[in-house]
């Protein structure tokens, strides 16, 4: 599989996402057990300090780590997740988010990953923000 075709799967799932949708998420990468997740900083993702909202950056994480996922699964399957575990390193107003979720061991049954979750901000500075480590299951695609 290419890596054209790997984006191709990942965004015809992706834009399915109502979610992802809402909150103005987009698909910045994706290649053999990696993908990278971009979302900007808007009132639809902050909390009641203005940063953005730790749901936020756990739904961008458990997507990057998905998809990064699914580019390993075989034809006709998605993925869901079983779990996940984060740990917010530090707050954020403003820029960017980026979300890099990377394989970690891709299983019969299940696929492990990992996500880093930066931030940008408007100068271009990255900071470290979140990191996650996920359990994937393959399950058939039912659309």
């Amino acid at each position: 599989m290419t890596d054209a075709s790997r984006l191709a799967r990942v965004q015809s799932s992706f834009d399915r996402q109502g979610l992802m949708q809402h909150l103005g998420a987009r698909v910045v990468r994706v290649a053999s057990g990696l993908c990278v997740i971009a979302l900007p900083y808007s009132d639809k993702v902050t909390q009641q300090q203005a940063g953005f909202h730790g749901g936020a950056i756990g739904a961008i994480a458990d997507i990057a780590g998905g998809y990064a996922g699914l580019t390993l699964a075989p034809d006709g399957m998605e993925v869901t997740s079983v779990e996940y575990k984060i740990n917010f390193l530090a707050a954020f107003q403003g820029g960017e988010l980026r979300a890099t979720g990377h394989v970690v061991k891709a299983g019969r049954r299940l696929i492990v990953t990992t996500a880093e979750v930066i931030h940008i901000d408007a100068e271009g500075r990255e900071s470290a923000c979140a990191v996650m480590q996920q359990t994937l299951m393959a399950v058939p695609q039912s659309y």
